[in-house]
């Protein structure tokens, strides 16, 4: 995605030629890598609350992270291991690192579980929350996208930005003009929409917990920070399209959340197939019905997609990392003739097929979901609250090293976005207002056991027994021996 600005200009000191792009072209980039219609059924169940649900967490969440990364990003390479290695020692760059790849493995069965449950539109509705045919699907469709990756295929990588556009901003303005045109036809929202139901109703933190979710939907703003030294006056022009990302990010956000309230109750919104009940409702209204499961078709595509992109990407970074460090078993850092870390991903296929099965004996696929997506982001909140403490210690420790973008306020900003990582981190152990039949005990064992398990367990472990022979040959007598 480019603009009329974007122009190659030389270098004095080398000859060689920098390529800028402007702040409008980076707001773009950044709000592709983050916009998602998927977050949009469990914030409808909040009606016009879902406003105020998504700008709180923008804006002690998503802005820190963005404004952090970009400082780390133009002053060091390497990403958030670098950065934490820097700040605090090799064994928790490892953990941040770690806990990047490791929340794709709850991450994937969610994702996959929206994509069975919108296709279910395709075939037959009511298989939406049927556990056996969900899990059926995460198998089959993650055990291919393993096989495709695992053949170096290149031509999936292009499939992320065009399911932006099919699978995103297409049926995303589809469903917010339904919508108008539905109240504009004198039909009733089903929830309210008057100046009374700004805030979520209070009846504790179970009222709020949802709120959770949108942690997740911003997370990997910060990715884009590595484009910051592109910018011609980075300090001027990286908050300008941060703000402009923010707020292009919160319209594809909140504008269909609104739309699927208007027509569904919240006490029907399916939180994997609550955006297909919206279509399916406002198209049967207009009496187009059979246009469901064209959008269907292009809602799966985007999020395929999106998945065989990031397939391989986390599992390629720890193994190269690990190759040159030592941090996985050599079985876990071989790679195929393709180039491809098939070992871990087939190990990380054995974890998600086995979550995946569990949808199989659910009874309440929406809730399985829900603690599934609840693991990810604790998981993934790891490695933002290192990210966090990072950019204040190498302010201290490192002033002078140069910085393309400076945080204003760093310990402030630094400060916000921590608190906030962590005070998500405790709301998402307390079970939605929306799952109240099942044992509390079943809940935080699952969550709680997610997030110890794959989020410190294992990767404690990985740093407790390396040995120095861990380090790929090609890189044996380039470091010092394993401590």
């Amino acid at each position: 995605m480019t603009t009329t600005d974007e122009v190659n200009e030389p270098v004095a000191d080398d000859g060689t030629k920098r390529q800028f792009i402007s702040w409008v072209t980076l707001a773009l980039m950044t709000t592709a890598s983050v916009a998602s219609l998927r977050p949009s059924p469990s914030m409808a169940i909040y009606g016009l609350a879902a406003i105020f649900l998504y700008l709180l967490p923008a804006i002690v969440f998503l802005l820190p992270t963005a404004l952090v990364g970009a400082e780390l990003a133009s002053g060091w390479t390497g990403g958030i291991y670098r950065w934490v290695s820097e700040a605090l020692g090799k064994p928790l760059g490892f953990l941040a690192v770690w806990c990047q790849f490791a929340m794709t493995i709850a991450y994937y069965p969610s994702l996959l579980a929206y994509v069975a449950s919108t296709f279910a539109y395709v075939i037959h509705p009511s298989l939406a929350e049927n556990g056996l045919y969900v899990a059926i699907v995460i198998v089959v469709i993650y055990w291919t996208g393993v096989w495709i990756t695992s053949r170096g295929t290149k031509t999936v990588a292009g499939l992320s930005s065009l399911g932006l556009i099919i699978g995103t901003l297409i049926p995303g303005v589809v469903l917010v003009v339904l919508g108008i045109v539905f109240l504009a036809q004198g039909n009733p929202s089903e929830a309210p929409m008057d100046s009374g139901h700004w805030l979520p109703p209070w009846t504790g933190l179970a009222s709020l917990v949802l709120i959770v979710n949108n942690f997740l939907s911003y997370a990997g703003m910060e990715m884009n920070g590595v484009h910051v030294s592109s910018l011609r006056e980075p300090r001027s022009e990286y908050p300008r399209s941060i703000f402009m990302a923010t707020g292009l990010v919160l319209l594809i956000f909140i504008l269909p959340a609104l739309a699927i309230s208007w027509v569904l109750p919240a006490e029907n919104t399916s939180l994997t197939a609550g955006l297909m009940q919206a279509f399916h409702a406002f198209f049967s209204h207009f009496g187009v019905a059979w246009l469901t499961k064209i959008v269907g078709i292009m809602v799966v595509m985007a999020a395929l997609g999106g998945m065989l992109t990031w397939l391989s990407g986390p599992a390629k970074g720890l193994v190269q990392l690990s190759r040159q460090e030592g941090y996985l078993p050599p079985f876990l850092q071989k790679l195929n003739p393709a180039g491809v870390p098939q070992n871990i991903m087939i190990a990380q296929g054995v974890v998600t097929t086995l979550i995946g099965v569990l949808y199989a004996f659910s009874s309440n696929v929406s809730s399985a979901y829900w603690m599934f997506s609840v693991i990810t982001v604790q998981i993934y909140l790891i490695a933002y609250l290192l990210m966090f403490v990072a950019v204040v210690k190498l302010r201290k420790s490192q002033p002078d090293r140069p910085r393309g973008f400076v945080v204003p306020a760093v310990t402030l900003v630094a400060g916000v976005g921590f608190v906030a990582s962590a005070c998500a981190m405790v709301i998402g152990f307390v079970p939605p207002d929306q799952f109240g039949d099942g044992p509390l005990w079943r809940y935080l064992l699952i969550v709680g056991g997610g997030l110890l398990i794959l989020g410190l367990v294992i990767p404690l472990a990985f740093l407790k027994f390396r040995k120095p022979h861990w380090v790929h040959p090609e890189y044996q007598g380039a470091r010092a021996p394993v401590e």
